[in-house]
């Protein structure tokens, strides 16, 4: 009986055979594309237990900080190198592949917020064993460290393996819904052009998933298959990333082109600031200081939230969920203040970093 790994093989090689899509072939494409799907998805999470999600030795590890970024990458392109600058953590270094055979934690201190770096093991292309992915799909943020030789192939191949395990980099949920009803069929509603994908392919996803009867609303522009078949799996991340490039200054021009990208030298410790800083951007975390009474504010340690989860209510809870209940009004002062003296608000007011 073929296993899980060779049946997806199976269906992505029918599928390259689709080299033009045609009103004939668009519903068979899409029942394939939803098979894949669904046995990527049994590849994520198998009923089994055993291999292929987060689990296993070093795959668990707990949470500290108040967020988590996660590097990724082939075997020996320097993530323990700079995984052990940034926190001061041991991460075995060598020249030899398959040195970091777990995740391996450590934490880095930006703006006084506390952040978890956790190296996990190096990529094996088409392993689809798991390795380190799994762990990847709860961080905050990822770094994809990129070999300087090969960077944009390097690039494709992980971007793919990570979106194998249902990790969507630097995008955003697609506006589409899928309501399921008792009777009346397949409805479609499409509010913008439906220019890469059309109703047959639509209904063979549906069909796939045994969905008979169910109200669809697009209203995602340039709306694919592959996003209709994420909407209705419903087990995404969507995660934002950096490409860390190991560099030459001669090749520094040719890799700021690459979108997200920030190279570095950790070697010579280059441009390292600005990797830490595009980090903190792109976690959107939200720095509270305390002031007592009388006194000036403490600005030792902050109480760190994240972006959409950062009004009054969030920082009561933060600190204790009791203090939310009784609490009448707070005084806020800095950038979400409307006066420079202060100003009363309440639960709902949201607080500015």
């Amino acid at each position: 009986m073929a296993t899980i790994v060779q049946r997806i093989k199976e269906i992505e090689d029918e599928m390259v055979m689709f080299t033009q899509k045609n009103k004939a072939t668009s519903y068979h494409l899409g029942q394939l594309k939803a098979k894949l799907a669904k046995l990527r998805r049994d590849l994520i999470s198998p009923s089994g237990g055993g291999g292929g999600g987060a689990g296993g030795i070093g795959f668990d590890v707990a949470r500290t900080g108040v967020a988590s970024v996660g590097f990724v990458g082939f075997p020996s392109v320097g993530k323990s190198t700079l995984m052990s600058k940034l926190t001061g953590t041991h991460s075995e270094v060598s020249e030899i592949d398959f040195t970091t055979l777990t995740t391996v934690p450590g934490t880095l201190k930006v703006h006084g917020a506390p952040i978890q770096i956790l190296d996990l093991p190096g990529i094996i292309e088409g392993a689809n064993d798991g390795r380190g992915r799994g762990l990847a799909r709860t961080c905050n943020l990822i770094f994809i460290v990129l070999d300087v030789l090969k960077p944009l192939g390097d690039k494709k191949i992980i971007e793919g393996e990570l979106e194998a395990f249902g990790i969507r980099l630097n995008k955003k949920p697609p506006a589409i819904n899928v309501r399921k009803k008792d009777k009346g069929g397949i409805a479609i509603t499409n509010t913008v052009p439906l220019t890469n994908i059309d109703h047959d392919e639509i209904k063979a996803i549906l069909s796939e998933y045994k969905l008979s009867n169910a109200d669809v609303t697009i209203r995602e522009p340039n709306c694919t298959s592959d996003d209709l078949v994420d909407v209705i799996e419903g087990n995404r991340v969507y995660i934002p990333a950096i490409y860390i490039d190991a560099i030459s200054i001669e090749e520094l021009d040719l890799l700021y082109k690459i979108p997200n990208s920030v190279p570095i030298s950790s070697k010579e410790w280059l441009n390292v600031d600005e990797l830490i800083e595009q980090m903190w951007q792109a976690l959107q975390l939200v720095r509270v200081y305390t002031k007592p009474r009388g006194q000036s504010p403490d600005y030792s340690a902050p109480v760190v939230l994240r972006h959409g989860k950062c009004a009054i209510e969030d920082f009561c809870n933060a600190i204790h969920k009791e203090i939310a209940k009784q609490l009448k009004y707070a005084v806020v002062w800095g950038s979400s203040a409307k006066h420079a003296r202060g100003q009363k608000v309440g639960l709902d007011h949201v607080l500015e970093d």
